[in-house]
């Protein structure tokens, strides 16, 4: 099976130099740093002991930030390695300016190039977040003795019937992992009947506080003009999500008329798009890259930047969820509501159950069906007691990871 999967991926590389520029025209794609994805770092390794984290995109890579703020103390620990996949994620990454930790792209699935990369890093440990499980990737690494660590694993009905229908070849991957921290009970469950590798739950790092950093804040200016308007967000939207939020501020700006909007889109290369459907709306946009910081008659702001989403879910009482209104599966909610939002969202949230459970046992959380009802539903006061409840748990998860992945790396560290 597993040289069946490699000849997929060879048809792939056959294709890539396509796929590669329709990326970059797209915006998808960096136009020099992609040959990472072919294992030609464009960083260099310092000698010593170097932990290496990988996570698909944004919301995986923040999901450990709390944990790369922990081990850059560490003076053993002389590099930390971060991989994803997505241009956003490495310009957030960037953003955070580490002292020791550098971000390359993860590389293709192929066994030339798992074998090249691990070859040039060689890490003392691997820490894989949240679904990201690579067939080639887990072997060159089990073979090689490096342990090999789920983090925050999530597992869906749908990812876990795929699975099992190739159970042996599914099986051989997913025993290569040293061990596994499910985020949820039902990835719990699902991977005890994957693997045989050790499992243990300790909850979803997602609730930790990833801290303050200085692009957390507004430009005095633009933060003076918010003040003077009822603000609401809608956040990591896909489309057509843009027109039903345009349309819900339609029906509230009759009761408000010093509303405001944000939208921010999940895909920020869509922004010509989505403003363009919004102006036919009637409505005006400015965009967050104009620095217009007049918005005296602005109906939308939309944010066509990466990495700035913390800073809009501060200022907002109430917070609309995208990827919930299309089938999705709906976006991570626990920002917005650490800083004591109301969350609504719209009927597909099957990503994040779990969280959604709670913030409705705390009746902070509600799903909503039309334009109309978002409407109706948007409150201009926030519900700080849930960001206290929200971060007690974080911060005990938080906690329960670093002394259990302590006794990897240490351990590791010891051998030699």
């Amino acid at each position: 099976m597993l040289f069946l999967y490699q000849i997929i991926i060879l048809i792939i590389l056959i294709l890539s130099p396509l796929i590669i520029i329709f990326r970059i025209v797209k915006k998808k794609e960096h136009n020099q740093r992609f040959i990472e994805k072919f294992s030609f770092p464009s960083k260099k390794k310092i000698n010593g002991k170097l932990i290496w984290f990988h996570g698909a995109s944004v919301g995986e890579i923040m999901s450990v930030v709390p944990l790369i703020k922990h081990y850059e103390k560490n003076k053993s620990i002389k590099q930390i390695l971060i991989t994803s996949s997505t241009l956003s994620s490495s310009k957030v990454i960037k953003k955070f300016k580490f002292k020791k930790t550098i971000h390359q792209f993860y590389p293709i699935d192929f066994y030339l190039f798992t074998n090249r990369f691990l070859n040039f890093w060689k890490p003392d440990i691997s820490i894989f977040i949240d679904s990201e499980i690579w067939p080639c990737m887990f072997q060159n690494i089990k073979k090689r003795k490096i342990p090999l660590i789920l983090i925050n694993a999530r597992l869906t009905k749908k990812t876990y019937n795929n699975w099992i229908k190739i159970k042996n070849f599914g099986k051989s991957v997913f025993d290569n992992l040293t061990i596994a921290y499910p985020q949820n009970r039902e990835t719990n469950t699902y991977l005890k009947k994957l693997t045989s590798s050790k499992i243990d739950h300790l909850g979803n790092l997602k609730f930790a506080e990833i801290g303050n950093y200085h692009f957390d804040k507004f430009k005095s200016n633009l933060e003076s003009e918010f003040k003077k308007k009822k603000i609401w967000v809608a956040s990591s939207t896909h489309n057509p999500e843009e027109i039903f939020c345009g349309k819900t501020h339609i029906h509230l700006k009759k009761k408000y008329k010093n509303l405001l909007t944000i939208i921010i889109p999940r895909h920020i290369h869509r922004t010509n798009k989505i403003s363009s459907e919004l102006n036919n709306l009637g409505l005006k946009v400015t965009l967050h890259s104009s620095k217009n910081q007049n918005l005296k008659n602005t109906d939308i702001y939309l944010v066509d930047s990466f990495g700035e989403t913390k800073k809009f879910h501060k200022i907002s009482s109430t917070v609309f969820l995208g990827g919930s209104i299309i089938n999705r599966g709906g976006q991570n909610p626990l920002e917005a509501a650490r800083f004591g939002a109301n969350i609504l969202h719209g009927p597909d949230t099957s990503n994040f159950t779990d969280i959604y459970k709670l913030l409705k046992s705390l009746n902070v959380s509600r799903t909503i069906y039309s334009p109309k009802q978002l409407a109706s539903s948007i409150r201009f006061k926030k519900n700080n007691n849930t960001g206290i409840k929200i971060k007690n748990i974080g911060d005990k998860i938080l906690k329960k990871t670093i002394k259990e992945l302590d006794k990897y790396i240490l351990n590791e560290f010891k051998k030699t």
